[in-house]
């Protein structure tokens, strides 16, 4: 069974982070980086926008060969500065999907709860997350 850190624990550390550029929207990659992503903007206050990209199932287990994207875009990402999130990047596989699909953004920096990304909460062995039901 995968540890878990509290809800509490996990909030101080959003409430701490710092972001040394101004972004334009932020881009949660569906599911996981929905709540993350609704977290962030309790502080940053711009438009979410959701990017339905599926390659793990509930077990983080491959669902996939490959990550896919599972529905066009449909919102305006030319030009403009992104915040990238998703609950936890590990191997980088969905990430690097990511970021070709919204390749003609202005910039795009990664953030992630747990993982190797531009900002992370933590960096380390997997664990669940306090509002996960599963």
């Amino acid at each position: 069974m995968l540890n878990q850190k509290s809800f509490q624990e996990v909030l101080e550390r959003f409430s701490t982070i710092e972001f040394d550029e101004t972004f334009d929207i932020i881009v949660a990659i569906a599911n996981g980086g929905i709540v993350p992503a609704g977290i962030i903007n309790q502080r940053l206050l711009l438009d979410i926008q959701i990017l339905k990209i599926n390659f793990k199932d509930e077990n983080q287990k491959p669902r996939y060969a490959e990550p896919k994207l599972l529905h066009p875009i449909d919102f305006d990402f030319k030009n403009k500065n992104i915040l990238l999130v998703d609950d936890r990047i590990k191997s980088g596989s969905t990430i690097i999907l990511a970021k070709e699909l919204l390749k003609e953004a202005a910039l795009i920096k990664t953030f992630a709860v747990n993982g190797n990304a531009d900002y992370a909460l933590y960096n380390e062995m997997c664990f669940r997350f306090p509002w996960s039901i599963n």
